[in-house]
């Protein structure tokens, strides 16, 4: 299991480096989208370029920031019955979610947005927009996106297997949101 654990542990790490990356993003698309929205109306000046450095941005934020919401436990899940388990309840719900919800989602989709996001990238495919940029790099975040939260879904089957197993602590304590 100890192999197991180091993966984990590594994932974790990757994870959160993803998410930095994600923050970062968040902090150049408003700096891009504010001062795009002062040169268009200020300056009577517009590029459809920095219009599109936006969603490629917003498309970072969300594909690399996924597998830290993941690690976080932040993740949304339906908490009808989660609620209201106690003891090792909610670790067996999360067992149950991750393997054959989350993983199987995410494997599909990795497996279906690679070739989508190489197609581009061997063909070069532009923006249509006039001043547009090439299109791999908001393409790319798909394939990324899918396997760093995949990966993240088995670091976190190994840590509740752990956890079960009595090898690792966790906090299994669920807090429903505010409504």
């Amino acid at each position: 299991m100890s192999a197991f654990l180091k993966f984990a542990l590594a994932m974790d790490w990757i994870s959160a480096q993803l998410g930095k990356l994600a923050a970062w993003a968040v902090l150049a698309a408003s700096l891009i989208s504010a001062g795009n929205a002062f040169v268009r109306y200020g300056l009577d000046f517009s590029s459809n370029a920095w219009l599109e450095i936006q969603w490629y941005l917003f498309a970072a934020t969300v594909m690399l920031g996924a597998p830290l919401v993941l690690k976080l436990n932040e993740h949304v899940r339906v908490d009808i019955i989660y609620g209201k388990l106690k003891r090792n309840g909610p670790v067996y719900v999360d067992l149950f979610g991750l393997l054959f919800f989350l993983l199987p989602v995410m494997g599909l989709l990795f497996w279906l947005t690679l070739p989508f996001f190489l197609g581009m990238l061997k063909s070069g495919e532009m923006s249509g927009n006039i001043g547009g940029l090439i299109r791999w790099p908001a393409a790319l975040m798909m394939p990324v996106g899918f396997g760093a939260v995949f990966l993240q879904g088995v670091a976190e089957v190994i840590k509740r297997i752990a956890y079960l197993r009595g090898l690792i602590e966790m906090d299994t304590h669920y807090e429903k949101p505010v409504q």
